[in-house]
């Protein structure tokens, strides 16, 4: 496993990190995070995470914030040179919620898992996940699957990974986030990192 503590903003996961305007780290009861304002900040990690992994499981914790934009692109790896990518998103309704937009294009396979009956508050810290195994694409809020489709992966090759925003630096996020964690397999859920913040 991989996990990428995204408190040492200028070497996440020990690869080389571009700032992108000025986010900050914070104290929370989940520990050092950090802070994007919605607006212009990001951190662009000279590596993909994913690379050469026929199966994987791709975690993170984060607090999404009110008053962000409607689609906020907040985690994305993109292969160098194409358009294979693997997306997080959150959709903010016009109340105080969100739900969670996910998208894997590998090869042929474009898919996307827009999870619009499944709506959030905003304000909580939250466990999400992407688990890409057995021919199958799943993602997760809090343990829970929301949906699925059948996917033919074909794994990721070099890249960077950008967080806060989309890598072409649209669709800002707004909110905290804590950490990532990738896996080499598809986990279960209960095999999912841990914590009290959303068990």
């Amino acid at each position: 496993m991989n996990t990428w503590d995204l408190g040492n903003m200028e070497a996440v996961g020990g690869h080389q990190t571009e700032m992108v305007g000025s986010p900050v780290l914070i104290e929370t009861e989940a520990g050092t995070a950090v802070e994007f304002d919605g607006a212009g900040d990001a951190l662009v990690v000279d590596a993909n995470p994913l690379v050469d992994l026929e199966a994987f499981t791709a975690e993170l914790i984060f607090r999404p914030y009110p008053g962000g934009l409607s689609a906020q692109r907040f985690f994305h790896i993109q292969e160098d040179g194409n358009d294979n990518r693997l997306l997080f998103e959150t959709r903010l309704t016009d109340g105080d919620e969100w739900f969670l937009d996910t998208c894997i294009q590998a090869g042929r396979e474009g898919k996307v898992l827009f999870a619009e009956e499944f709506k959030h508050a905003i304000g909580p810290w939250y466990h999400i996940a992407i688990v890409v195994a057995d021919g199958m694409f799943r993602h997760y809020v809090n343990g829970e699957m929301e949906l699925e489709t059948e996917i033919d992966f074909v794994p990721l090759k070099q890249g960077q990974t950008s967080v806060g925003v989309r890598i072409n630096r649209v669709c800002w996020y707004k909110g905290a986030m804590r950490s990532a964690r990738f896996s080499s397999r598809g986990l279960t859920p209960n095999e999912f990192l841990e914590g009290d913040l959303w068990r």
